[in-house]
């Protein structure tokens, strides 16, 4: 009897979880047909707007009076004052080149009546089709000149996002680069004005993956720092030789560290001159446990302490933790009054950048990732590849 029950009880369970999903993906995607049919009629009403206002049939003031005549006939009507209306021509302005645009015929005039007697209180308009047929186009864009238009990310993100990105990013590739953004990272309005208008994420998005600005409040610091690091260095004087592919990790990079440490001098120029060398391997004892930083500098544009740690391969998350311990100890035991908060790079072979950018998130310590390339892969990118140079060596053979 008793597992009758357990097991009625585990069906049971089992029915919950599938009908919750079903009723909540159900209840996403009502979401988005909301969403798709609201920027639908915006932008069919942003087209109509924009044939006839901008053209001067309307004359002065008539999108006021056309906003106060839609709320006089729609009581309650919310989200077409004067300013959202002339927000959705802007919408629709900011995207007509895309499309491949249909021959409409006009069909009829029509007045829109006011209290004024002059010869404005009359607005002409020339009718389109339908505002549905209009509005079906958003849905249906058909590309001239951009296979790669991310239409998913455009119908579903909000008009409030649309808003703030046709405000701010100026420039065609940018706005394609913020849908994506908004969409793939579900940011709200004000986290992808952030991101737009304080961050410049398009401009720095071949910096190095960071978290400066959630863990520096002074946003030009933040910027500051940014701008100090790369997203990667071309380390010229490691002897790749001393390099065995088949030697534990340490050793490669304490040879790493080694050929950095007796080319000291470049590789601060290869970061800047405003860094200050102060030691490597330095030593920090925390309640009772040893801890060893890689490469330790002071940088006095940012008046901070930098960390540098090297790693041989391919990034691992588990490497922020490290890198963050070392910041939490540096600001409690070294850091001066009037400092800023240490930051910390780590520098290693090769790293994915959007998983990179996602693991960071959770950290409190301004911290970044950047890669590095000896000479010998610098070579390799210039030289063709090996089957490439041994069918151009035979094909030299040959001809001799």
């Amino acid at each position: 009897m008793e597992k009758d029950i357990q097991k009625s009880s585990a069906a049971i369970r089992s029915a919950v979880q599938q009908i919750k999903s079903a009723i909540l993906k159900s209840q996403a995607r009502a979401v988005q047909m909301i969403n798709q049919e609201q920027l639908s009629l915006y932008y069919g009403i942003g087209r109509y707007v924009s044939e006839h206002s901008r053209k001067g049939y309307w004359g002065t003031g008539a999108i006021g009076r056309i906003s106060k005549q839609l709320q006089a006939e729609l009581p309650g009507l919310k989200g077409f004052s004067e300013e959202n209306i002339k927000l959705m021509r802007r919408f629709y302005e900011a995207w007509k080149d895309i499309e491949v645009k249909s021959v409409v015929q006009p069909t009829e005039n029509t007045n829109f009546n006011t209290q004024e007697s002059s010869a404005n209180s009359v607005v002409k308009t020339t009718e389109l089709q339908t505002f549905d047929s209009e509005a079906e186009t958003i849905r249906q864009l058909q590309l001239t000149n951009d296979t790669d238009f991310p239409i998913t990310a455009f119908l579903n993100i909000s008009f409030t996002h649309h808003v703030t990105i046709f405000r701010y990013a100026k420039d065609y590739d940018e706005r394609k680069f913020y849908i994506l953004l908004a969409y793939q990272n579900r940011l709200i309005a004000d986290d992808l004005e952030q991101k737009i208008r304080v961050e410049h994420t398009y401009e720095n998005q071949d910096a190095l993956s960071n978290n400066f600005f959630k863990t520096i409040p002074d946003k030009q610091l933040a910027f500051r720092t940014l701008r100090m690091f790369k997203d990667s260095y071309l380390l010229d004087y490691i002897n790749v030789e001393d390099i065995d592919e088949s030697d534990p990790i340490d050793i490669d990079e304490a040879v790493i560290e080694k050929s950095i440490v007796m080319n000291i001098k470049n590789f601060i120029m290869t970061f800047g001159k405003s860094f200050t060398y102060k030691g490597h391997q330095v030593h920090y004892d925390k309640l009772g446990h040893d801890h060893w930083i890689d490469l330790l500098f002071f940088n006095r544009e940012l008046q901070a302490l930098v960390v540098v740690e090297l790693k041989k391969g391919q990034f691992k998350p588990s490497y922020l933790g490290q890198l963050a311990a070392y910041l939490r100890i540096l600001d409690d035991d070294e850091k001066l009054s009037f400092e800023n908060p240490s930051v910390g790079i780590i520098l290693c072979k090769k790293a994915d950048k959007a998983y990179v950018d996602y693991v960071l998130q959770d950290y409190l310590k301004p911290m970044g990732v950047a890669t590095y390339k000896h000479m010998q892969d610098r070579l390799k990118e210039l030289l063709p590849p090996e089957e490439e140079m041994k069918r151009l060596m035979t094909e030299s053979k040959g001809d001799e």
